[in-house]
């Protein structure tokens, strides 16, 4: 009799653990399922997103490219810079970057007044190139038109004013407020004479699309990982140098160790507005 007892405990122990098994499977396929919704439903927005803001391209419509005419002064290989700072500074800060990116404008409004203290200053002259990264990756023409109507306002000698308003001012990514050739120009209205009728031409025109679209090309045959990328003596510094990550302190730290024994630049006075 005991034995029997001993039987039926056993069996009704594995009963149990079959039927243990049994809710965990199904637990499985409850929570995969789950799981499986979201990612679509997330999927799914990204492509609504896309198709949104593939679908915004601004109040001027499309426009093709013209002849390639770069920014006046433009500098570096092609002609594919714009350089703030002074040509003798002891060292080159090299930025890429992309209007419409938000991780380019977190960049900016945290290392803006350090960066143009060290331009200011003489230690380093900026060399920065225009990328279209996400008119590429969620559609529009915002990157593309912001980066224009930038190298319309080099002719105009006010591009760092008009650079600095456009990050401040920088809409959601998935928003191509950009793309709208008139919200461009009303920016140029906080940057003092920069809104003229010769300017409002350029932009309308696209008269700096192809080199834009050149300096694309350049970033994306050049191995970057993405915008913003940032060179100081062209090594990387962002996120970090080496084993250090970048701050305002560790950025001054770092031009300091590069200049050591160099002279300050020749640095001339900003123009009026920047």
């Amino acid at each position: 009799m005991s034995e029997k007892n001993e039987q039926g405990k056993r069996a009704a122990r594995d009963r149990l653990v079959q039927q243990r098994e049994r809710q965990r499977a199904s637990e499985r396929r409850r929570r995969t399922l789950i799981v499986t919704s979201a990612v679509v439903g997330v999927l799914a927005l990204a492509a609504v997103v896309g198709v949104i803001a593939a679908n915004s391209g601004g109040k001027s419509g499309k426009r093709e490219a013209g002849p390639l005419v770069a920014p006046s002064g433009a500098t570096g290989k092609d002609s594919l810079a714009i350089q703030v700072g002074a040509d003798d500074a002891p060292s080159t800060l090299t930025i890429w970057e992309d209007f419409r990116c938000p991780v380019c404008a977190q960049f900016e409004n945290a290392f803006r007044d350090t960066v143009h203290q060290l331009e200011n200053s003489g230690q380093i002259k900026v060399e920065y190139h225009l990328a279209t990264i996400i008119d590429g990756n969620l559609g529009g023409s915002g990157s593309l038109r912001a980066a224009n109507a930038a190298a319309c306002a080099q002719d105009a000698g006010k591009f760092p004013a008009y650079h600095d308003v456009l990050y401040r001012n920088q809409p959601q990514e998935s928003v191509d407020t950009f793309g709208d050739n008139d919200k461009l120009i009303e920016l140029a209205g906080k940057v003092p004479g920069l809104d003229t009728p010769g300017f409002r031409g350029c932009v309308n025109a696209g008269r700096h699309d192809s080199w834009v679209q050149k300096s694309n090309t350049a970033f994306q045959n050049g191995g970057f990982q993405g915008t913003p990328t940032a060179l100081l003596n062209g090594e990387s510094i962002f996120p970090k140098k080496g084993s250090e990550p970048i701050t305002a302190a560790n950025l001054k730290k770092w031009v300091a160790e590069a200049n050591k024994g160099k002279k300050p630049g020749t640095v001339t006075p900003a123009p009026s507005g920047s």
